[in-house]
């Protein structure tokens, strides 16, 4: 591997720098030298490309190659949504990063976690050139890998190229998948597939309607659960990650239905795909006990994705917003409808493993 020209910088002699030289049995002269690695060629139209490597291995300054790495400013006293261009593109870049906790969404910048607060930096310069330093270096693991996840999935949708992460954790790399990994500890450069992402097995689990209060203030509707709804605690291991519940749902035309309630994916687990894969689960556990089960959503991925499966079926009112709703009708579910009258919602019908064969 050939080497770059050393970085070199200098410091002021004085006191201090003396007695810590002379405490330590260091030899120093006032200036520090570094050689990073040269970057290798790398595919000139690549999707996602990741340095990785310990810290002061170099990673920041190979970064600096590929433009300058941005950092959002955020105005106080406004909402997260309010500093992109459009609702649409809030609700696309926000989710991109697995960000989905929509309350958080209104809340201005310095009211968030930080884990909440990388998401939304990250959200802010997603695009085509992308250049992001110190990528999940302040949040949990968790997070990190659902980040990575989710953010890969939608460059890869996008089309974007050229985004160009650097990091000093390498557990994001099966989740991230990117195109290409230069490591600046072994100055090794690696393709696609360099890291495979471990199979993830969740486990549902009924429960009582009494362990929703930890989950509803995730949750983008209201915080009240029907008390009479059937529910499933969701967990990861021994880590719990979601809930769900479904209501039963008495129609004149059919027998024996349910809709989906409520389903909630804790923030550090948003953007693994954990809420898809929760909600064809509870659909199969209905189907397979002789039931029909529907659910609506207004989340734009969530429906995509069920426009797209083969396991739903779209059902007349899909993507159409309910504008036969009564608005002379007094009652409390009138009401609640009529707040929701023009929200295009997608509707389906969980069909099975059957059905899709």
């Amino acid at each position: 591997m050939t080497l770059s020209t050393k970085l070199r910088s200098t410091v002021a002699l004085d006191p201090i720098t003396a007695e810590i030289s002379r405490m330590m049995d260091y030899s120093f002269d006032g200036e520090s030298t570094f050689t990073p690695h040269t970057m290798p060629d790398v595919p000139p139209d690549y999707g996602v490309g990741l340095i990785v490597g310990g810290s002061g291995s170099g990673k920041s300054t190979l970064l600096a190659d590929f433009g300058v790495a941005d950092t959002p400013v955020w105005r106080s006293g406004e909402a997260v949504v309010s500093h992109f261009g459009s609702a649409d593109e809030a609700s696309t870049k926000l989710s991109a990063v697995g960000f989905n906790t929509v309350p958080a969404w209104l809340r201005p910048y310095h009211a968030l976690s930080t884990g909440e607060k990388f998401r939304a930096d990250v959200a802010r310069v997603l695009g085509h050139g992308a250049v992001i330093d110190e990528f999940t270096s302040v949040v949990d693991r968790a997070v990190a890998k659902s980040c990575a996840r989710a953010l890969s999935r939608y460059a890869r949708e996008a089309e974007l190229r050229r985004v160009t992460l650097a990091s000093c954790h390498r557990d994001i790399i099966p989740w991230l998948d990117p195109d290409w990994v230069f490591d600046t500890d072994t100055g090794q450069l690696a393709g696609r597939g360099s890291g495979r992402r471990p199979v993830v097995k969740l486990e549902v689990v009924p429960c009582a309607p009494q362990e929703w209060p930890r989950f509803r203030d995730h949750h983008y509707l209201s915080g009240a659960i029907n008390k009479s709804s059937r529910c499933w605690l969701v967990s990861w291991g021994d880590v719990l990650v979601g809930f769900t519940s479904a209501l039963a749902f008495p129609n004149g035309n059919f027998s024996n239905a349910w809709r989906e309630h409520r389903t909630v994916v804790l923030p550090e687990f948003q953007g693994m795909g954990f809420g898809v894969r929760i909600s064809d689960a509870i659909g199969e556990i209905f189907v397979t006990q002789g039931c029909r089960y529907f659910s609506k959503t207004a989340h734009p991925r969530l429906g995509g994705y069920r426009n797209a499966s083969p396991l739903w079926r779209p059902t007349s009112k899909n993507g159409r917003a309910r504008h036969d709703y009564n608005a002379a009708n007094k009652t409390k579910e009138d009401k609640h409808k009529m707040r929701h009258a023009a929200r295009l919602c997608y509707s389906h019908e969980y069909m099975g493993d059957n059905d899709a064969a």
